[in-house]
Order: structure tokens, then sequence, then C-alpha cells
């Protein structure tokens, strides 16, 4: 700690000792600072709010609500500063008398382009803010064209959102109505593809996927038609077995000969048969020729005697009844496996026909939605033009209109005429020490002792005359009075500054 507060002693008796070159080091650097101070021009700031209306009952009935607003604002807030808009600025103002070809005006536009900002405040507050600070015009020049940097760009703001707005609408309407007639042309001439198609291949209307749903539907049906046939056999069957156990004629009290025997034998054929013996059971061959000799016995003796059966005649009819559904099912099933077989042969023979019929099929689709999309999105804007010629699309107004700046924005010039002679101090002071540092001499003894690691026997004291010390308050005082007049000449600096701002008009 000690040896610290010795460094810092030696530190200032070093600086003290060079005073005077600290002091013209501080002049030096405080003049030149300030004269880069007084050499940057002044930068005048003018602000503008707008408030610009979203919330519109009818636009959002119509389908313009607060998101198809808030695109509006971000493309006039995107497209504000650009080349174009700041070139129209540059013209209507004094920015552009001295403007003679393209390449001048380019470096205008983009010069304006960073002393041109607009800020979204919110959902519906706009600021646009543009700043002024030439050096070929003077600070009340500076103010006023700020000034109307501002009301120009809200100019553009007006007529970006009402002019601008409903020209971009007609050329919209105008493109889709283009669009429309090119896809209706497109949708004609698909249509017709179809038709023809259609008039050729009947049977591929609607490509693979309509022939395997024909398919499965036809397969769904012979199946079911198959189930019917089957339970249509079955009945057939039970009936030929009743009507085998059943006698054709009814023996009648009294009848003999070969008559009698005849139906007998025929009574007892149909038993065999019920009881499921076939024409070459031994039994069934014997009765059988014994009823061929009986028959012609009752042939020889005058005909069959007997009563005709009701039961017997009542099965015939029945059977012919159940034959008919036998073999109505069978045609319809037939039919239907040879539709199968044709639409399998479709399918197989014609593969680049039926995905030919796809693709036509989905094509003409594509188109027709395309079609209705864009007949609907120009009845939408049809309309959203129809109410912007009676309502501005974005309706707003001037909350704070271009404020007069009455004193400069940049540079804050009291705070770097204070910084300049805080550097200027501090380099001097700067300067002596390490002028200090580079000399051979030493501010203390143990300072001398820790250089050469000798022991300092000891020191001897400056003596001054009083000769001596009356020069030396002299020279104090003229040091007083040098450094008086920096600090001086810093007040009178400041009291210029602000008297120049109240001078603006």
């Amino acid at each position: 700690m000690n040896q610290l507060l010795e460094e810092l002693r030696a530190a200032i008796w070093s600086v003290w000792n060079r005073r005077w070159i600290a002091l013209a080091t501080a002049w030096g650097i405080c003049l030149l600072g300030w004269l880069a101070v007084a050499l940057i021009p002044n930068s005048y700031e003018s602000q503008s709010r707008i408030f610009v209306q979203l919330d519109d009952v009818l636009a959002e009935q119509i389908g313009m609500g607060s998101g198809s607003r808030q695109r509006d604002l971000d493309r006039v807030r995107q497209t504000l500063v650009s080349a174009v808009n700041l070139e129209k600025v540059v013209r209507s103002t004094r920015l552009g008398d001295q403007i003679t070809d393209a390449s001048q005006m380019e470096t205008a536009t983009s010069r304006l382009a960073d002393d041109i900002k607009v800020v979204s405040e919110g959902e519906n507050l706009f600021e646009i803010t543009a700043v002024s600070g030439r050096s070929d015009l003077s600070d009340a020049e500076n103010a006023q064209l700020a000034q109307v940097i501002v009301q120009r760009m809200i100019d553009i703001f007006r007529e970006e959102n009402m002019g601008g707005a409903r020209g971009d609408m007609r050329e919209t309407l105008d493109f889709i109505n283009a669009q429309l007639e090119a896809r209706q042309r497109e949708l004609e001439a698909a249509e017709q593809r179809r038709l023809e198609f259609e008039a050729q291949y009947p049977e591929l209307i609607g490509g693979t996927a309509a022939l395997q749903q024909e398919l499965n539907g036809t397969r769904s049906e012979l199946r079911s038609v198959e189930a019917d046939l089957a339970a249509a056999e079955s009945a057939l069957a039970a009936i030929d077995g009743q009507m085998a156990s059943t006698p054709r004629t009814l023996l009648t009290p009294g009848s003999g000969g070969p008559a009698a025997a005849l139906a007998q034998a025929e009574a007892t054929l149909a038993q065999y048969r019920s009881q499921g013996l076939t024409d070459q059971h031994p039994d069934v061959v014997a009765l059988n020729r014994q009823i061929a000799t009986l028959r012609e016995r009752a042939a020889a003796d005058g005909g069959v005697s007997g009563t005709p059966n009701p039961a017997y005649t009542s099965l015939v009819s029945i059977r012919s009844q159940r034959l008919a559904n036998v073999q109505a099912l069978q045609s319809r099933a037939a039919a239907l496996r040879a539709e199968i077989s044709a639409i399998m042969d479709s399918q197989s023979r014609e593969p680049g026909v039926a995905a030919e019929a796809q693709r036509i099929s989905r094509d003409y689709d594509v188109l027709r939605q395309q079609y209705e999309e864009l007949l609907q999105d120009r009845e939408e804007l049809r309309l959203r033009g129809q109410v912007e010629n009676e309502r501005s699309a974005v309706q707003f107004e001037v909350v704070d209109p271009p404020s007069t700046p009455r004193t400069p924005a940049a540079p804050n010039r009291p705070l770097l005429l204070v910084a300049v002679l805080i550097v200027g101090l501090g380099g001097g002071a700067g300067f002596a020490f390490a002028l200090g540092k580079l000399g051979s001499t030493f501010a203390t003894a143990s300072q001398l002792e820790r250089r050469f690691d000798l022991p300092v026997i000891g020191t001897i004291s400056h003596t001054v005359t009083e000769a001596g010390r009356a020069l030396r308050r002299k020279h104090l005082k003229y040091f007083a009075a040098a450094s008086a007049s920096l600090g001086v000449l810093f007040i009178v600096l400041l009291g210029v500054e602000f008297v120049q701002r109240g001078l603006v008009a």
C-alpha cells in the first residue's frame, strides 16, 4: 500500500514538474477537438405519427379482415422507402435542385434512404422520421427540409393506399380474367377429349378405378346369384324326390287285373327311389321290367283303369315353376360370368387405354377445380373493388403533423465539448507522465534504491532563494491564467452553442 501511494505521489510530481508541457498538450488537443466538433453539421429531425384504421365491418364481412389489412400495411411500409418513392421525394424537394444525371439521383436517393425511418408503433400507429444534416445548408434550412420530407412521405402514404390500391385491384382483375379465359379454353378442350374417349371406349369410362369397381360389383352380384341358384336346385331336387314317392294314379275299389298290378308296381318303384336306390339296382331293374310287361297287358286289355292322383299333378306344376327358376338363375349367372370375363379382358388387353382414361378424367377434374376457384376469387375481388371505390382501402388520419425542429437532433455538442476537454486534460497529463518515464530522474529515494538495488545514504534538499520563490509564484500565476483561459474558452464555446440553438427559426 505504501509503495502504491509512493508511485502515485511520484506520478503527480512527474506531471507537475512538466506542467507546462501537459498544459500545452491539453491546449492543442482541445483546440483540435473543438474545431472538429464545430465542423460537424447540425442534423435536424422531424417526426409525424399516423393512425391507420383497420376495423372495417363491411370489409370483414366480404373477407377483407384484419389479416388482409395488416398485409396491406406491411406492403405500404416496405415500399414506402423504395427507390421510386424516394426519387419522388428528391424531385419534389430542394434535394433535387442540383441533380442533373442518373448517378447523382441514385446517390441522393441512397443518402435519403439512410435519413428516413418508418416505424410501426403497435397495431394501428406509424411513425415517420426524417433527418436532414447537410453541410451546404444552414440550420434553419435543414430544419425546414426535414419537415418537408416528412410531409411528402405522408402524401406518398395517401397515394399508395388510395390510388395505388385501386390501380392494383384493376390490374389484378384483368389478370384473373385473362387466366379465366385461358382455363375455360383448356377446360373445353379437356371436355371434348373426354367425350371422344367415352364414345370410343364406353366400357372404360372413369379409368381403371371405375373398371375395378364395376368388376367388384359384378362379382358380388354373381356370388348372390350362385347362392340363389344353389337354393333353387336344392328345392328342385326336393320336389323331384316328392314326385318319385307319389303315384301318378289312384286305384279305385274293386279294380283288378293288369291295371291294378301296374299301379302296385309303380308304387313300389316310387318307394325304392325314395329310399335312394338307383336305376342300376337289381331290384329296380327287375321292377322296371315288370312294369313294362304290365303296361303291355293293360294296353291289350283296353287301357289303364284308375283315377289320376291330384297330389302328383300339383307336384308336377310346382316342379315346372322351380325348374323355370333354376334355368333363369343359370342364365343370369352365365351372363354375369361373361360380363366379368369382358371386364377382365378389357383390363388385360387395353392397359394403355385404361391409363389414358384415368389421365383424361384426372386432368378434367383438376382443370374444372382450378376454373371454379379462379371464378370465386374474381367475384371476391370484384366485390372488394366495389367496396374500395366507396371506401378507402386503408383509412388513416395524421395524429401528429410533421414537427418543426427547433434544436438539432445531432450532434450533442455540449457533451462532445466536455468529452474533448476531458480527453485534452487527460492527454496532457498522460504525455507529461510518459516523458517522466522516459527520463533519467527519480522522484523519490526509494525509487532510486529499487532501480539500482543499492542503498541510498541520503538526499540533498532543494534550497530556493527569495528571488527563486518570487519567480516560482510568477510562473504559477502564468500557469493558472493559462489553465483558466482553457476553462473560459470551454465555457464560451458552450454559451455559443446554446445561443445558436435558440437562433434556429
